[in-house]
């Protein structure tokens, strides 16, 4: 997921896999798979970037689920042992 900004400065949480592409026509248009269509005061570029950023941080370990054998499953952490359970 990604932040972005709508023109009215109201925040946007988007889901970067459901981005198809991003138009600027002097605005920045953000269209969804779902078809859905949004204006967004980043710019392209600036949302490629967050794009690949998040993807960054889910290769480099962002993954929800804590594989350390010592964690607490109880305290609410998946651990690769519990996953059995």
């Amino acid at each position: 997921m990604i932040q972005l900004t709508r023109l009215n400065h109201v925040p946007l949480i988007v889901n970067a896999d459901l981005i198809e592409h991003v138009e600027v026509t002097p605005d920045t248009v953000v269209a969804l798979t779902t078809g859905q269509k949004f204006l967004v005061l980043e710019s392209a570029e600036e949302v490629v970037e967050r794009v690949i950023q998040f993807r960054r941080a889910i290769i480099a370990g962002g993954c929800p689920f804590k594989r350390d054998q010592d964690a607490d499953p109880a305290a609410g952490q998946v651990t690769a042992s519990s996953w059995s359970k």
